[in-house]
């Protein structure tokens, strides 16, 4: 099979009526109050979606609230500059990522509980995915602060969308270690969870400098003809989508240096079944150089049965083997 390529773009327009601007959104038992509204409104959170590429998609909610606020917290304080130019919009901005999230979360919720009305934007698309912002939502959340989501354009989402693999379920995620042996490992226990059950499409996004690597390595642990696609530039003018299986892609990007955002995605797994014999093979092997816990812990992630079920078995067959030396 070899690896297809595809350019779309699509829209879908629904009439305002069709949606409730005034529904409640609720959270562990909890209502979680709307942030602010266009009518000034409480203090509290709101969580702003951002366009992946083409201004275009950002919404009129969005720049509403982003324009309302009195803060905007950003993962960078110049790319979201570009947005908000884009709109006029003159709120002050703030950073928030990664290295700082953590200590400024107590000082912003005391600013919210002062009255500072605050929204939250990544870069691009929705705040949280592989993004920052969890650490704070959870706080707002603890402190019963006001809470609410605009949402809007998401790179993994677009990428399913596009991709032609089963929709749901589906998998996100993030971004795989930069790292061959910790990104196979990663890969190891998600092939472990498929062969314990897991059938879903997975994603992650990807830089294009890793991709071609990322792809080798996921040939290896997951084989060469598992479905995959690779979504690129999404939402934008080069926007495209190739499809084949994993080893041909590998192939391809191997050859051929990819540029701009990557999403990358993987079909889900034929139904596989873990026999008995399976099982006993291997942790007759394993029992020969390791102890029963340890044999019993590898033979489990390599099957991807239940350890419990893998080490009561283990036991069995130490004593099979014991017996059988005496």
């Amino acid at each position: 099979m070899c690896a297809s390529s595809s350019r779309s773009s699509s829209a879908n327009n629904r009439p305002d009526e069709a949606y409730d601007r005034t529904s409640t959104l609720h959270s562990e038992g909890k209502a979680s109050r709307h942030a602010f509204s266009s009518s000034g409104g409480a203090a509290g959170l709101t969580l702003v979606a951002t366009p992946i590429g083409n201004l275009g998609d950002f919404s009129l909610r969005g720049a509403e609230a982003l324009a309302e606020a009195d803060l905007i917290l950003c993962e960078d304080t110049r790319m979201t500059a570009r947005l908000l130019s884009d709109r006029n919009i003159t709120t002050r901005t703030e950073a928030l990522h990664e290295h700082n999230e953590r200590q400024r979360v107590p000082a912003l919720i005391e600013r919210m509980q002062n009255g500072t009305r605050m929204a939250l934007v990544s870069d691009a698309g929705m705040p949280l995915m592989s993004d920052p912002g969890f650490r704070l939502v959870r706080a707002v959340i603890d402190a019963d602060l006001p809470l609410t989501v605009i949402p809007g354009p998401n790179a993994a989402l677009t990428a399913l969308v596009l991709s032609g693999l089963p929709p749901h379920p589906f998998m996100f995620i993030g971004f795989p270690p930069p790292r061959s042996a910790a990104r196979k490992e990663a890969f190891a226990k998600l092939r472990a969870a498929e062969r314990a059950g897991l059938s879903a499409t997975l994603i992650w996004h990807e830089a294009p400098h890793r991709l071609a690597d990322t792809l080798a390595d996921m040939t290896e642990v997951f084989g060469e003809d598992r479905p995959c696609a690779v979504g690129r530039e999404l939402t934008k003018r080069f926007e495209e989508v190739k499809r084949g299986p994993v080893g041909t892609l590998a192939a391809f990007y191997a050859e051929t240096a990819p540029r701009g955002e990557i999403t990358l995605l993987l079909g889900p797994a034929e139904a596989e079944e873990s026999s008995a014999d399976d099982l006993d093979t291997t942790l007759r092997t394993l029992l020969s150089t390791h102890s029963v816990k340890d044999a019993a812990a590898l033979a489990a992630t390599a099957i991807g049965l239940p350890r419990r079920t893998v080490y009561a078995r283990a036991l069995e067959l130490a004593a099979e083997l014991k017996n059988s030396a005496d």
